[in-house]
């Protein structure tokens, strides 16, 4: 190791000995990397090409036991759903509408089913990724638009769990959120322990990531109960009679933050690790039937989770007058004295499990859209410190220069750019799924295909009103 990158080592060094009390030295960090060798291709589980096809499923089996092999791609597609950027959404329009947008997240929460059913019909039925798909339709300027936008909905994913991990770090354990922030470049580990692994490790992970948020939530709420019945007024869907433009960029952070783009490309693209032996040749029905209760399970899952984080906002803060909650760590210092050290214990916690979620599954949609759009394989470690990177810039640069008081609105307009790259993935996809050429003659029904469109002019149309302003 040279001495320059010693150098710049040191401080970080020296403020982990300090804080922790424990000795560390530029050569044991080299003996840590050396004990990890670096992949020089790409590998499984990370790799699309890689895993296709690798879990094996016996059509003649019981439908339990089928759906027990098949359950684990949709469980990849909630966890981003639950990300740091869903937190400051919820919580901020729990506090300042109380319940009155629940009915987004539910609204919200069912449109990415339909989407996510969608993707994963495109990956069952023609056997392709979105991306893959789209780079066989449309020409130079259509593949590079995708791809750029794609590449962007995962980089403002990436600053959401930056910025999560950040704060779970700083709120658990003292780290400053400047540091926090570089710190979360080491999550790159974790995908070079998993090199070689099996695709299920990485969705036993996940499932454990959503079991510790789940739980910690549903205690929450039991510590401070809600209203029911004003929970249940949310769900009708209205616009609050204050503050419009600040509810509909809320509402536009929670779509964005629910639906995410990247994740019609990562699923389409996981689901194909699935492979029914035994059945007859070309039919699917019986395998949509197991991805459609996979995608739903999972995604109500997730929708009960980012509800009750809206519900707990509503209870604990606006409830109590506190209407201005805007911060994730603003709303954990509240927590304490209204709820209990626990209930904020308990809240650091599922943060710090939901800002590992873009960690697996970003990188998985990384490299399924390089592979779709460049037909370029990178080993994973890369791809992920290239993603990591690309998002530390601006993160460290907002907290810097806006203060740490920043973290919340940063999350907030992550979760909105999110929102605006949802046309971009949703116009190939619909085009896709109702193409016979694609999707061997199996296209989705007409209703089907009036109801995707409606959605895609609703979510372009919310997106063009922010974009020109209401005052």
């Amino acid at each position: 190791m040279s001495a320059s990158h010693s150098r710049d080592e040191r401080p970080l060094i020296s403020w982990v000995e300090h804080r922790w009390r424990v000795p560390l030295c530029s050569s044991s960090i080299a003996l840590a990397l050396s004990l990890m060798p670096l992949p020089t291709t790409a590998t499984a589980p990370f790799c699309p090409a890689e895993v296709k096809g690798s879990i094996v499923i016996d059509a003649s089996e019981s439908r339990w036991r089928k759906l027990k092999r098949f359950a684990g791609p949709g469980l990849l597609v909630a966890i981003g759903y639950m990300d740091p950027g869903n937190w400051a959404t919820d919580i901020q329009a729990g506090s300042q509408f109380g319940y009155s947008l629940l009915w987004v997240v539910a609204m919200s929460s069912i449109a990415a089913i339909f989407l996510q059913m969608l993707a994963a019909r495109l990956g069952l039925v023609a056997g392709r990724d979105l991306a893959q798909a789209s780079y066989e339709r449309y020409g130079r300027t259509g593949r590079a638009v995708q791809w750029i936008t794609a590449e962007i909905s995962i980089i403002a994913c990436d600053i959401a769990e930056v910025l999560g991990c950040a704060l779970a770090f700083k709120l658990l354990l003292g780290v400053p959120i400047a540091w926090g922030i570089v710190l979360t470049a080491f999550d790159t580990m974790i995908v070079l322990g998993l090199q070689g692994k099996g695709f299920r490790q990485i969705e036993a992970i996940v499932l454990g990531l959503i079991a510790t948020m789940a739980f910690c939530f549903v205690a929450q709420v039991a510590m401070v109960p809600p209203d029911w019945h004003a929970v249940a007024a949310g769900l009708v869907p209205g616009a609050p009679s204050h503050d419009r433009r600040d509810a509909i960029v809320l509402a536009l952070g929670i779509m964005g933050a629910t639906i995410m783009p990247h994740n019609l490309y990562l699923h389409s693209s996981i689901v194909q690790t699935r492979r029914v032996v035994g059945g007859k040749r070309g039919d699917f029905r019986d395998t949509l039937a197991l991805v459609r209760i996979d995608t739903w399970v999972s995604l109500v899952i997730a929708m009960f989770v980012n509800a009750a984080i809206l519900i707990l906002a509503g209870s604990v803060f606006h409830a109590s007058g506190q209407t201005s909650v805007t911060d994730i760590e603003q709303a954990y210092r509240l927590i304490t004295p209204i709820a209990g050290s626990a209930a904020a214990f308990l809240f650091g916690i599922a943060l710090l499990a939901s800002g590992q979620s873009s960690t697996l599954t970003g990188t998985i949609a990384g490299q399924v859209i390089m592979d779709g759009f460049l037909h370029m394989k990178i080993p994973c470690y890369q791809r992920r410190l290239i993603t990591r990177g690309l998002a530390l810039i601006p993160a460290l640069i907002g907290v810097l220069w806006l203060g740490d008081g920043s973290v919340g609105k940063l999350l907030v307009w992550s979760q909105v750019l999110l929102s605006l790259q949802l046309p971009f993935a949703m116009w190939p996809l619909i085009r896709s799924v109702s193409d016979p050429r694609v999707m061997r003659g199996n296209t989705i029904g007409r209703p089907t295909q009036v109801v995707a469109w409606a959605l895609f002019v609703v979510i372009t149309a919310t997106n063009l009103l922010l974009i020109v302003g209401l005052d």
